[in-house]
């Protein structure tokens, strides 16, 4: 697709329908900023990877487009742009010059088998001779009287000792009132990065903590373990909080307090 075609057929499909980019902005929670680079096909002013392609799909789903149609378009125009990288020059190596170099191998090979195999020997020879002299050498068992051996205080273990407790895992549950995009880091892994739908609950469990990010923070609800959590950030802009063991510590406080 030539450069121009795709900002121009999305320009006009919402032109054709009556509507504003401010329409659209309040519809998507799209900045006209982003809206107006996707017509204009300047790619460098949008955020990039599957955000562009979020932006693409929202547009589609509001101006009533074929949405999978669109997303093709769109990697059609904004791919013309990308310069495929040539791949690197194949070296190859004549089979005359793989002897020696297989041979050389195969002698290593051989040398570090004889050096472990004489390690592992010797030390062996060495340990049956510590042992034999230990034997030989070890003076006479006295029959002497077991008394602190054999009274109760001495064979009942200590039960004073205090065992480790284990704490549970964390469980996040995210509950989506509206469409928007989340991204789920679980002790530093990645569990989750897409879209959730109005109504959609998610289960995420981890060790330590968790890092949330959602497009729109008043879109989503958090549940630490049962415990409901702060909003992500201000409503309708995007947010990013980090949740651990130390927010279910406040949140327990903050409940007992009458």
């Amino acid at each position: 697709m030539a450069k121009g075609n795709f900002g121009e057929r999305l320009k006009r499909e919402r032109e054709l329908r009556e509507v504003t980019l401010e329409e659209i902005t309040a519809a998507t929670r799209i900045g006209s900023r982003f809206l107006e680079a996707l017509e204009n096909e300047e790619w460098s002013k949008l955020p990039g990877g599957v955000f562009n392609r979020g932006f693409v799909r929202s547009i589609a789903r509001y101006l009533g487009l074929d949405e999978e149609a669109l997303l093709g378009e769109y990697d059609l125009a904004h791919g013309t742009l990308v310069a495929p990288v040539p791949p690197p020059p194949e070296r190859r190596m004549s089979s005359s010059k793989w002897i020696p170099f297989l041979l050389f191998v195969g002698l290593l090979v051989l040398i570090f088998c004889a050096v472990v195999g004489g390690v592992y020997y010797w030390r062996q020879h060495d340990a049956r001779r510590t042992q034999t002299q230990s034997i030989t050498s070890a003076p006479p068992i006295a029959n002497t009287p077991l008394t602190s051996a054999s009274s109760p205080q001495a064979s009942q273990p200590r039960s004073d000792t205090p065992l480790p407790v284990q704490e549970p895992p964390l469980d996040l549950l995210l509950s989506a009132s509206a469409a928007t995009r989340v991204r789920i880091l679980a002790d530093g892994r990645l569990l989750f990065e897409g879209e959730l739908l109005s109504g959609e609950n998610r289960h995420f469990q981890a060790a330590d903590e968790f890092e949330v990010t959602a497009a729109d923070s008043s879109a989503v609800l958090l549940e630490l373990n049962g415990q409901a959590m702060p909003p992500l950030g201000a409503p309708g802009a995007s947010g990013t909080m980090t949740l651990g063991r130390k927010d279910l510590r406040q949140a327990s406080s903050g409940n007992s307090q009458p």
